[in-house]
């Protein structure tokens, strides 16, 4: 079955139908990974899926190779937006099997490379407007700015050519679709298909690349495109708050700690506004519900169940939702207890059920303002960041 994206559909467009083949089959060795390379994350996004989003906005059809035994994994990504078929031993072979799938009604296609998950819809736009202005081979290149060596065998130097003419070649790669059947009809394998079509004696025309459309080989190199979206970390905030009226004869557990001679407040746990306030913002940054969903009085097993012990079952919750707690803030608001001679206590204690997290611990009054500052009863707000595993 073939999918084609939507403007395929479009039988009444006179513009050339351009097609597009990912090469994912890349069993991802160099890399150091258990899976394809394909399947490695990047920020919140597998590099196929940065790959697809890119040209998926600018052709026609996308044929994806992939490697043996991990077709359905793709097809589950690439949904209706692509064509999945098995990638071959090397990449030449990957491309021609994707070639033998595209439409012959194509007039242009791209060939890219699943490992530059970072290039642009931008690029892929102007390797087509260079191929519509009448080039038949185009590819994108940075110049080379380190100098070059030719060594020998034995490790030794033998020449130094003029870099000022070099290029760093990238993908995507744009060729007539005709060009590009008759090149790798040979069955050669090359680093990348402009070679295949050069000894064709085809002119293969060089347009400027960019930096963030860098080749994803090993972990430093995840490291610099994590850079380029703009991040090191994918992270998360959310946003906590919670209150209790005072009830006589109940205890009053704050911030992780039992408070003597004074008095508690009602609810279904022990009342910790303060725990509470945290859970609900760790549970707002991982979009994993709220309190009452995960703890209400619809759960009787956390009836009287103690703050320190929603805040662990909390951080158990978003740990497996695939986050790390980076930092808590929660502020007390309230005429009493005094919270700063027992800060660092609470803090400690909050922190150790947060596994270790970083915690901040504020109070404050409202000058006799509502609930909190008429007596009646105590709130706290809190705020989190979690951080994408």
């Amino acid at each position: 079955m073939r999918f084609l994206l939507p403007n395929a559909y479009l039988l009444e467009k006179e513009v050339p139908m351009i097609a597009a083949i990912i090469a994912a089959a890349g069993s991802g060795e160099r890399f150091g990974a258990t899976i394809p390379k394909a399947l490695i994350s990047l920020g919140d996004r597998t590099l196929i899926e940065h790959a697809l989003a890119s040209l998926s906005a600018v052709v026609d059809e996308i044929v994806i190779t992939a490697p043996a035994g991990y077709e359905d994994a793709i097809r589950t990504i690439a949904a209706d937006r692509a064509t999945v078929v098995t990638g071959g031993s090397t990449r030449s072979e990957s491309v021609r099997i994707g070639l033998a799938a595209v439409s012959p009604t194509a007039e242009y296609v791209l060939v890219h490379d699943a490992a530059r998950a970072l290039a642009s819809s931008d690029l892929a736009r102007r390797v087509i407007t260079a191929l519509k202005s009448g080039d038949v081979a185009v590819i994108p290149g940075l110049a080379q700015v380190d100098t070059v060596k030719v060594v020998d065998g034995d490790g030794y130097v033998t020449a130094t050519p003029d870099r000022a003419p070099l290029r760093r070649v990238q993908t995507p790669q744009g060729f007539a679709y005709d060009l590009l059947k008759r090149a790798h009809a040979s069955g050669s394998d090359a680093t990348d298909d402009a070679a295949l079509v050069e000894q064709l004696g085809a002119r293969v025309k060089v347009i400027e690349g960019e930096e963030r459309a860098i080749k994803i080989t090993t972990p430093s190199d995840l490291a610099t495109a994590l850079q380029f979206l703009g991040n090191t970390h994918d992270f998360s905030t959310g946003v906590g708050v919670d209150s209790h009226a005072f009830a006589d004869g109940r205890p009053l557990h704050l911030a992780g700690l039992f408070w003597p001679d004074e008095t508690g407040v009602d609810g279904h746990s022990d009342g910790d506004v303060a725990a509470h306030a945290i859970c609900d913002a760790l549970f707002a940054a991982s979009n994993l519900g709220d309190l009452g969903s995960n703890f209400g009085t619809s759960r009787p097993e956390y009836a009287g169940a103690s703050g320190a012990q929603l805040l662990q079952e909390t951080t158990r919750l978003v740990t497996a939702a695939g986050y790390s707690i980076s930092h808590v803030s929660v502020q007390i608001i309230g005429n009493r207890p005094k919270i700063g001679a027992r800060r660092v206590e609470a803090i400690a204690a909050l922190s150790a059920a947060l596994g270790g997290a970083d915690v901040a611990l504020l109070a404050t009054t409202t000058d006799g303002l509502g609930l909190t500052g008429e007596g009646k009863g105590i709130a706290a707000i809190a705020s989190a960041l979690i951080t994408k595993n």
